[in-house]
């Protein structure tokens, strides 16, 4: 597995527990059944939405983004500020509000 997503299982622990599934070369990241996180090139996104996003924005961090059929294409998954894999605390705070957003988007 990926040394990543086994750092992110210990970081998270008092987010609570993860699970990582394989997809698109990449890792979905899930909790509580809901993908709230994706790892893509060794480099952790977190869901966001417009209640979240100005978190991602104040740090300028990116979109994620990737092309399909010659176009590029954005999705709601901002990249993770480095501080986030470094201390349990801003660990579990990103994790919060990337969760949060998840479960915003499932309600719609």
């Amino acid at each position: 597995m990926n040394e990543l997503i086994t750092h992110l299982e210990e970081l998270l622990h008092g987010f609570g527990p993860i699970r990582a599934k394989r997809m698109f070369g990449g890792y979905g990241i899930y909790h509580d059944g809901l993908m709230f996180a994706l790892i893509a090139d060794d480099t952790l996104y977190l869901k966001a939405d417009a209640e979240s996003r100005k978190e991602f924005d104040n740090l300028g961090l990116p979109a994620f983004r990737y092309a399909k059929q010659g176009k590029e294409v954005t999705m709601s998954y901002f990249q993770a500020p480095a501080d986030m894999l470094e201390a349990p605390e801003q660990a579990a705070y990103w994790a919060r509000l990337a969760y949060a957003a998840a479960l915003r988007a499932a309600r719609r």
